[in-house]
């Protein structure tokens, strides 16, 4: 069992002391670590480590740290593994039953419990990061790597809320990093295609977008009453750790870890921040859209811990070239509402009506696309099938960040185009907490222009000892 002692921390660390448990799981010392001093010297950008590989020579590994190593960190981990230049030398998560299992597949990484520990005493000996925590936790990881010079690949939604996703996006840019966000349907052949089409013409130019997401919430908690009196934390998982960023509440069984988290105001952004920017990244790409101007959420709402269920949420845009009109609508549905049928028009082929999908509605036809499937331009008999766009080489979203990496230049969601995205998601959740009402949305100014309760959501306050600068 590889422990991380052979790892000497580097002198201008020496506040940091770690120590190893009988697991091999590197963990802090208590009375050394302060965590405050660590984050100040982050946010002052302290490290100053090379940007691209530790050797520029052409057999240079990409050796690469990953926090969050279980549900889809651990998918992001060894997909990003499987390229033949990637090396992942350390292991980080609050969950040691994820730890034992990803250190099978990679027993000589080092392994932690905490992000900060691991880039403050390790930083030096990785150059790329990937991160697929529970969403609250995802911005403070980000930020600090990113202010240590780490390629990041990063699980969607970016974040939480719309400033942690617009900060993320500036220190990326002021990075000059390599960046991917995790929405990896966005790399398909068949997203690929279904922009070609939108943009050549094909249906014209388009008056409406309709998506809707209804398969069922397998991340939803079992337990929803949270209850004062905590149950016994698992042994092995890191609760404190596990909490971050947001104030720390009682371990409950079956209420937020492993997945659960999502369905929680706190932790995760419901059914929309989960697929969001996989529905909306052909539209965003195709319509050339920039940010909504308003939403409103017409179905669902929520107000306690957890979010809805259920919505249907309208998203207002300003039109382009390829739009009919000065604006342009999409309309979202998930939780088993099923879009306006008398618009969603189905192609003959198809039997059964897709859980999930998008209609883009033009002027000259239409595009029905089932999320996992190819996009079919309507009518069919006005587009047979020599009509497609054909010669799209498949891509490998995953391959595509390292590749980024090692030819020196942006990947294909590189967070110019994910930051932009995924505040256009977070702008749709934020309805769910005044339904009926329409919210304008300020994109200079990262603001929601009138409505105040709304605005506040924005941005979150994050507990003592998580402070990341510009963060919180």
């Amino acid at each position: 069992m590889n422990t991380p002692t052979s790892h000497q921390p580097h002198s201008r660390r020496d506040f940091i002391r770690t120590s190893s448990d009988q697991s091999g799981v590197c963990v802090l010392s208590a009375l050394t670590m302060n965590r405050r001093h660590f984050l100040h010297q982050a946010a002052a950008a302290a490290f100053g480590f090379p940007a691209i590989l530790r050797s520029a020579s052409p057999n240079s590994m990409l050796q690469t740290a990953c926090i969050g190593v279980g549900g889809m960190g651990g998918s992001t981990m060894r997909s990003v593994a499987r390229h033949e230049k990637v090396r992942v030398v350390a292991l980080c998560d609050v969950d040691a039953k994820f730890m034992a299992q990803a250190a099978k597949d990679f027993p000589e990484a080092s392994r932690h419990q905490d992000w900060r520990e691991m880039l403050a005493r390790l930083g030096d000996k990785f150059d790329a990061v990937t991160i697929g925590t529970p969403d609250h936790m995802h911005a403070a990881p980000c930020v600090t790597a990113l202010r240590a010079a780490k390629h990041v690949y990063l699980q969607k939604p970016m974040a939480t809320t719309l400033h942690e996703c617009r900060f993320i996006t500036e220190e990326a840019a002021k990075a000059g990093v390599v960046t991917q966000l995790g929405n990896q349907g966005r790399s398909s052949i068949e997203s690929r295609m279904t922009v070609e089409l939108i943009r050549s013409g094909a249906i014209g130019k388009v008056r409406e977008v309709i998506m809707w997401e209804n398969k069922p919430l397998s991340w939803w908690p079992k337990n929803t009453e949270l209850r004062a009196q905590g149950d016994a934390v698992p042994e092995g998982l890191a609760w404190d750790l596990w909490c971050g960023v947001r104030e720390p509440v009682p371990y409950l069984a079956s209420t937020y870890h492993p997945k659960n988290w999502r369905a929680w105001f706190d932790y995760g952004c419901g059914e929309m921040g989960d697929m969001g920017c996989h529905h909306f990244d052909a539209t965003f790409d195709a319509l050339k859209l920039t940010a909504p101007i308003r939403a409103r959420q017409t179905h669902g709402g929520s107000s306690g811990p957890l979010w809805g269920k259920k919505r249907i949420v309208e998203l207002e845009f300003a039109g382009s070239d390829v739009t009919e009109g000065e604006t342009v609508r999409v309309t979202w549905n998930d939780g088993g509402v099923e879009p306006d049928m008398s618009k969603v028009k189905m192609p003959a082929v198809l039997t059964k009506f897709p859980a999930s999908g998008t209609f883009w509605a033009g002027t000259e036809g239409a595009i029905f696309k089932p999320y996992d499937g190819r996009p079919f331009v309507l009518p069919e008999k006005d587009f047979p099938a020599e009509k497609y766009p054909r010669n799209f080489k498949g891509q490998d979203h995953y391959f595509d960040w390292v590749d980024a990496i090692l030819e020196g230049r942006k990947s294909c969601a590189d967070f110019s185009h994910g930051g932009p995205l995924s505040e256009t998601v977070l702008v749709g959740t934020i309805t769910d907490r005044f339904p009926g009402q329409w919210l304008h949305w300020d994109q200079k100014a990262c603001a929601v222009s009138n409505h105040e309760g709304a605005s506040q959501l924005v941005r979150r306050a994050y507990r003592d000892g998580w402070k990341v600068a510009g963060l919180g």
